[in-house]
Formats: C-alpha cells, sequence, structure tokens
C-alpha cells in the first residue's frame, strides 16, 4: 500500500492527480499575505513606541524628538540589546530616556531641567548617543 495526496491510501497502481492550477494561486496569495502580515509585524515591533506615561511626560515637559535623534534612540536600543542590557537609560542630547529594551518602549523622559537629582532607578545599563 502506498500513501499519495493528502495521506488517502492508494490501493493497485498509483495514480497522480494534477495540481490545481487555483489552489497554487491561492496557496501562493495566502503566503504572500502572510509574509506582508509579518513583515508589518516586524516593522512595529522594531520602532521605538512609548508608553502613556511617557507620552504624557514628553508632553509635559515640552520635549520633541527630531528625525536624526529618533535614530540615534533607535541605535541606543539597539547596542543596549547586543549587551544584554533589559531597562536602559539613554541619554540623547539633553533628554533622558528610561527603555525597556525588548519591548522597545519609552518609559519616561525627561530633560536636563528635570534630572536634578541624577539618580535613575530600575536600569541595568546605560548608553550616550
Amino acid at each position: 500500500m502506498q500513501v499519495f495526496q493528502n495521506h488517502i491510501p492508494v490501493i493497485g497502481k498509483p495514480t497522480l492527480q494534477p495540481l490545481n492550477p487555483k489552489k497554487i494561486h491561492t496557496t501562493q496569495t495566502v503566503k504572500n499575505h502572510f509574509q506582508q502580515m509579518l513583515s508589518k509585524e516586524i516593522d512595529q515591533k522594531q520602532a521605538v513606541q512609548f508608553s502613556k506615561h511617557a507620552v504624557m511626560r514628553l508632553a509635559a515637559r515640552d520635549i520633541q524628538f527630531s528625525h536624526d535623534q529618533m535614530h540615534r534612540i533607535e541605535e541606543g536600543i539597539e547596542k543596549a540589546r547586543e549587551k544584554g542590557i533589559r531597562d536602559s537609560l539613554v541619554l540623547v542630547d539633553d533628554v533622558a530616556l528610561v527603555i525597556n529594551v525588548k519591548n522597545r518602549m519609552v518609559i519616561t523622559a525627561m530633560d536636563q531641567n528635570q534630572q536634578k537629582q541624577n539618580i535613575f532607578t530600575n536600569i541595568d545599563g546605560a548608553v550616550i548617543v
């Protein structure tokens, strides 16, 4: 006994059925759709995200980042990830960010005026970019 297509036992001389072109197109379409969804998910995961708390702090402290600064923040996160840092202090110009590296999530942000105490807790590394 031999098994062909869909694991249905075939008795006697096996005959192979030709592939259905519609099925190939459908399979390819599903594959392409899955690839697009995966790429979108990966892009979202790689983008720096801001917690609600961080967004409120940035707005209250009137902190805005240029495209260059955002790129440097992303580089800082990548450097922290390479070193195995879980929660990092990332210093960009006069702004300090506490970032959860795994989630690429900015937890809080403060500018030089709020850094008077110079104490940062719940971090296990720092990156200056």
